[in-house]
């Protein structure tokens, strides 16, 4: 084996230990979930056995990598980049545009589609609404949903319930940057937590709450209260469509559908 092959496979070994080592799977079940001896696994964790494309490809499978990710994975033991991104905007997306437009369109409440940094893409008019009176050097390009959601300049100081709500947003990203291990989405949190100011802010639910909203106040004082699904795309191969998300939000109670379904509320 030559220095370079060496290294390569070296540098895959420690990427993939580390990928296991995140999943909190042992070394067993790896190799059990793979179909792969403990042995073969042990070998090219260390470098003494080269994995071949497919074997890449099959282990960051088992191990639910990213695409991004997988792609370095690839490269680290010596094989180009398999999955693609590709710009949204680029004629062979207009399926996946058009399907995206249709839902923010269609959707009679407040909805954005977002990248994997929560970096907005698209919009409705209802979402759009909401951040009217938020300081135009939020707004980007790119505007950050969770930079605008808690920074005080943003909607941080009209969410009515601030706390329980910037504890929920800060636990999604947590668990974000342990299943991606993405450092651009870990400086997002180190931000949103400074921004936050306290890592464990104080908890008020209702012992029959079944859903967290988030309480924003708008124009003449009014308070809508929100719940929100967010939705992905089921079965991508480009990078670009893996990591985008389409929030949808939902009035969480009747006050607050009767006043997005007004006309004055468009």
């Amino acid at each position: 084996m030559s220095a370079a092959l060496a290294t390569a496979d070296s540098d895959f070994g420690t990427m993939l230990r580390t990928w296991r080592a995140t999943r909190r799977m042992s070394q067993l079940e790896l190799a059990s979930a793979a179909g792969v001896s403990s042995r073969h696994l042990s070998f090219i964790e260390t470098g003494r056995s080269r994995p071949s494309r497919e074997m890449v490809v099959h282990l960051a499978e088992q191990l639910d990598v990213p695409l991004r990710e997988r792609n370095a994975l690839l490269n680290a033991a010596g094989f180009a980049a398999l999955y693609r991104e590709t710009a949204l905007s680029a004629p062979e997306m207009q399926q996946a545009r058009q399907a995206i437009e249709l839902i923010l369109r269609q959707h009679p409440y407040p909805a954005i589609a977002v990248d994997r940094r929560w970096d907005l893409v698209d919009a409705n008019d209802k979402a759009l609404a909401l951040v009217d009176g938020v300081d135009p050097a939020l707004l980007g390009p790119p505007l950050n949903v969770y930079r605008v959601s808690i920074h005080p300049d943003g909607l941080g100081k009209r969410i009515e319930n601030f706390d329980e709500y910037a504890d929920h947003l800060l636990s999604r990203l947590q668990h974000q940057v342990a299943v991606s291990a993405d450092p651009e989405l870990v400086e997002l949190l180190e931000e949103i937590r400074s921004l936050v100011g306290r890592r464990h802010p104080n908890v008020h639910m209702s012992p029959s709450q079944v859903l967290l909203p988030m309480r924003l106040r708008v124009d003449g004082g009014r308070v809508l209260s929100f719940i929100s699904t967010i939705s992905v795309f089921g079965t991508p191969v480009d990078i670009t469509l893996a990591e985008l998300a389409i929030e949808m939000f939902f009035p969480a109670d009747a006050d607050t559908a009767a006043y997005l379904s007004a006309d004055g509320a468009d």
